[in-house]
């Protein structure tokens, strides 16, 4: 008897201690699970970028992955001298330069992958940050529903839904600011917690003090760092969730009659307990606008009151938005697509970059039964109408139908588009954050069904049929502009001054970066003349490419693509330009004062034998490359 006391003891601790462990190892196991898919997830999406990650980018806009390039160069370039770099630089487009906070720089970004850029390369560092982009962008959306109480597999669900919808991947064709979508769903989270918390699944009371100071801590945290990302996400961030909460606050009519009423009737509440309920979201506003002005005062500052201000969109005025055939035409960027759903897609205008609203007919068929049978769900109501709201208002200023604009019809865009900063985003880019609400409608209906028995299973069954026409089809790769042989014995030969002006041929602008790649991968440490950039003209006007080319810049260009060379850069194309005056290439070297010439070019080719008759013969040749070191009077 005493054995089996004693036996029983310590058998029945161990039960106890293993209990709480097993549980934890369940809750961490789960979502851990779920995280590893997301991974999973994005590496098979990528797939053919890490077969070759130095060597390749997704094809379709060489123009701005080697402008992201560049910027992850610029910014480890910075960061491996000591410093942080400089929001003014004129690193590109010598001698004017750009300003870093009007262009999309991602300026974090290139400092969290400063050693990855400095040991493998820009471009293995811009398919680093894809790949966490993808994932990233899921799980970002799985942390913020798990901590409004939804179970995990229909937020896993709708992480999934907004980390690899169809707009985040047309997004990763070039604009790596875009497709990095992690943040958004965090800040308009932090936003909502100023004036909600959760309380048990699916309610919400209103948040203590203490809740929203935290919660504006941690949103002025998040609207830095994204400031430092990708601005654009951050206003409509702040657009989308100011849009929630009235959408919330406006959804129960009753409670609000009822209040104006006990205020009519002087029945409110005394004006310090109302002072007191307005102090709580004002406390945590506070705290977040302060915690962001702290780490991007200055960078604000230098952005709208420093040098390089500049006003206006840089883009065509109705142009960028979503053509009404692509919510329910699939492009080659999803599995399931038929040839010519992905040709009539490819030709729209924008291109795959710009036209991110597909949604595929079941999961629009979907979203219109859950809006009805759902409708006095108040979170479906108001995600439905905001999700709605802005799929209108992505379609810009006026409907375009296979690619034709209905210029007799006017949209709401053609009012937002006036506003300040708002109306400086591309209408097509809000779908980002009408998938993020479509995605949490999803998780809300999963978690209606939960342990329902056939219902539950049945919602599975109907989400999974809504989805699958929305899985993507891996990226494609295309090569990146290969360094040409020679460039770094020739700029070890010429023994520039670090940061020195240089005049390279092809010069580069908004159609032609091949050598802001050369420059980027190589990491020559120069400063380069022209460029691909968002400036002010003359005017203050914001532009692409600022003023634009110079005379002798656009004939020189325009000889390098006629060359040998020019199949290098096949999407641009090579249009005859007439050859300047002798007086006006004198203006243009006298405006650049570059400290050297480098042209890829040979003697024998065009472009060679206008360059020796302009400068004589080059001080460097060697391999593809021909260079001239300009006397000192000259240097910039």
């Amino acid at each position: 008897m005493a054995s089996d006391t004693g036996t029983a003891r310590p058998t029945g601790q161990a039960g106890l201690a293993a209990g709480p462990r097993t549980a934890r190892a369940a809750a961490i196991a789960g979502p851990a699970a779920v995280l590893l898919g997301y991974v999973l997830g994005a590496v098979a999406l990528t797939w053919h970028l890490w077969a070759s990650p130095a060597r390749v980018a997704v094809s379709g806009n060489p123009w701005d992955a080697d402008l992201f390039a560049w910027y992850l160069r610029y910014s480890a370039t910075a960061i491996a001298h000591g410093h942080l770099p400089a929001l003014i630089t004129q690193r590109l487009n010598a001698p004017q330069g750009i300003s870093l906070m009007w262009n999309t720089s991602i300026l974090l970004a290139g400092i969290v992958l400063t050693p990855i850029t400095l040991l493998a390369g820009p471009q293995v560092g811009l398919t680093v940050m894809m790949t966490a982009g993808f994932a990233g962008s899921a799980a970002g959306m799985l942390v913020v529903l798990r901590r409004w109480q939804f179970g995990l597999w229909p937020a896993a669900v709708a992480g999934a839904i907004y980390g690899f919808s169809p707009a985040l991947v047309q997004s990763a064709v070039g604009h790596y600011n875009l497709q990095f979508a992690v943040l958004p769903p965090l800040l308009v989270d932090a936003g909502l917690r100023l004036f909600l918390a959760p309380e048990g699944p699916g309610r919400a009371r209103s948040a203590t003090r203490r809740e929203s100071v935290r919660a504006g801590l941690r949103l002025g945290l998040l609207a830095a760092a994204q400031l430092f990302l990708a601005e654009e996400l951050l206003a409509t961030s702040a657009a989308t969730g100011a849009l929630v909460l009235a959408g919330l606050a406006v959804a129960r009519p009753a409670r609000l009659r009822a209040g104006l009423r006990d205020w009519l009737e002087e029945r409110s509440l005394p004006a310090r307990d109302l002072l007191r309920r307005a102090a709580i979201p004002a406390a945590g506003a506070a705290v977040a606008a302060v915690v962001a002005l702290l780490i991007a005062g200055v960078a604000l500052g230098t952005q709208f009151a420093g040098p390089l201000t500049q006003h206006g969109s840089p883009f065509l005025v109705d142009y960028y938005k979503n053509d009404l055939t692509v919510f329910t035409d699939p492009s080659s960027y999803v599995l399931l697509h038929s040839p010519g759903s992905a040709l009539a897609a490819a030709w729209l205008p924008g291109g795959a970059p710009e036209q991110l609203g597909y949604l595929g007919w079941p999961l629009i068929i979907v979203l219109a039964v859950v809006t009805v049978l759902f409708w006095r769900d108040r979170r479906i109501r108001v995600l439905a109408v905001v999700a709605g709201l802005l799929e209108l208002l992505s379609l810009g200023a006026h409907p375009e139908i296979h690619g034709i604009t209905a210029h007799h019809v006017t949209l709401p865009w053609q009012w937002v588009q006036g506003l300040p900063l708002v109306g400086l985003a591309l209408p097509d880019r809000l779908s980002i954050f009408a998938d993020g609400l479509i995605a949490v409608i999803i998780a809300i209906l999963l978690e209606r069904a939960a342990n329902r028995g056939v219902r539950s299973w049945l919602a599975a069954a109907v989400v999974a049929g809504a989805i699958v026409p929305l899985i993507p089809a891996p990226l494609q790769a295309a090569p990146v502009p290969r360094v040409p042989s020679g460039w770094a014995a020739t700029f070890t030969a010429l023994r520039l001054r670090p940061g020195a002006r240089v005049l390279i041929v092809p010069i580069p602008n908004s159609g032609l970066t091949n050598a802001m790649r050369w420059q980027a991968t190589a990491g020559t440490n120069i400063s380069i003349i022209g460029g691909y950039f968002l400036g002010p003209a003359w005017n203050g006007q914001a532009y692409v490419d600022g003023n634009g080319a110079r005379p002798t810049a656009s004939y020189l260009d325009a000889l390098w693509l006629a060359g040998p060379n020019g199949h290098s850069a096949p999407y641009a194309q090579a249009t005859p330009v007439a050859r300047p005056a002798a007086a006006v290439v004198r203006a243009d070297l006298a405006f650049w004062r570059p400290a050297a010439v480098v042209a890829e070019a040979g003697p024998g080719t065009a472009l060679g034998r206008y360059l020796i008759s302009v400068f004589g013969r080059p001080s460097v040749e060697n391999g593809s490359i021909m260079a001239w070191q300009m006397p000192s009077a000259a240097r910039g």
